[in-house]
């Protein structure tokens, strides 16, 4: 009985530790909804996939563009895990503080968060769906809402990337055809589907861009799918 007694007191103590270490890491309740800065571009949880940003999964211990299958990195990310770079809690603060100085190169075009509170409430969200060092289960994943609800037929349209490259001439006097991003976001490697929905959300006015917003007016469907084919492609 008596052993009982200290393992249910073993365990209490154990818990109240834990529950104390990630109060002191930060609030996971406030981190998802600061996470939904981020969920435009990545995705975290039970079936999340690589979008215009690496899903997050399992992100705490792991080297910096290892995710597997076909995401591009950028070579500034790819060379700074190469060199060593890992993810954990003081990398990722860094990062997510001020992406471009850590890596300079990096595609992700947010700016960064400068609330330390907000980046540990975010890290402690985060920290959930990976299996070291709390080995949670994964939720259900992170709600992505589409920006603007296409058709099917929209959404079927096959692109001509030749026909893209055409096009591409007006977007390359902003956008860098090499995936730099010097303040305006690149747009190379992006999914088709995700380009399609961002382009449609501009010519819809959903995003408030007036620049891009008049760009988008322009284009057909089909040119919007040309150029979704072509800048997935580009190397």
């Amino acid at each position: 009985m008596l052993t009982i007694q200290r393992a249910l007191v073993a365990l209490c103590a154990a818990a109240v530790a834990a529950q104390a270490q990630a109060q002191d890491f930060g609030d996971p309740e406030n981190g998802a909804e600061v996470f939904q800065l981020c969920s435009g571009c990545h995705e975290v949880g039970r079936g999340a996939e690589n979008g215009i940003g690496p899903h997050l999964n399992g992100i705490f211990g792991r080297k910096a563009a290892s995710v597997a299958g076909d995401y591009r990195y950028s070579e500034d990310l790819q060379r700074a895990g190469a060199d060593g770079l890992v993810w954990h809690l003081d990398t990722l603060d860094a990062y997510l503080e001020n992406p471009k100085a850590l890596v300079t190169g990096t595609r992700m075009s947010f700016s960064g968060l400068d609330d330390p509170q907000e980046r540990a409430d975010v890290l402690a969200y985060l920290r959930q769906f990976s299996d070291d060092p709390q080995n949670i289960p994964e939720a259900d994943p992170t709600a992505r809402a589409p920006e603007v609800e296409l058709s099917p037929a929209t959404l079927e349209i096959v692109g001509d990337p030749a026909y893209g490259e055409y096009l591409s001439s007006e977007c390359t006097t902003c956008h860098q055809r090499d995936g730099r991003d010097e303040g305006i976001p690149s747009i190379v490697g992006w999914p088709e589907e995700d380009f399609v929905v961002a382009m449609h959300a501009y010519k819809q006015k959903v995003r408030p861009h007036p620049v891009m917003q008049m760009m988008a007016r322009r284009l057909t469907d089909e040119e919007i799918a040309a150029l979704a084919a072509y800048f997935k492609e580009v190397e």
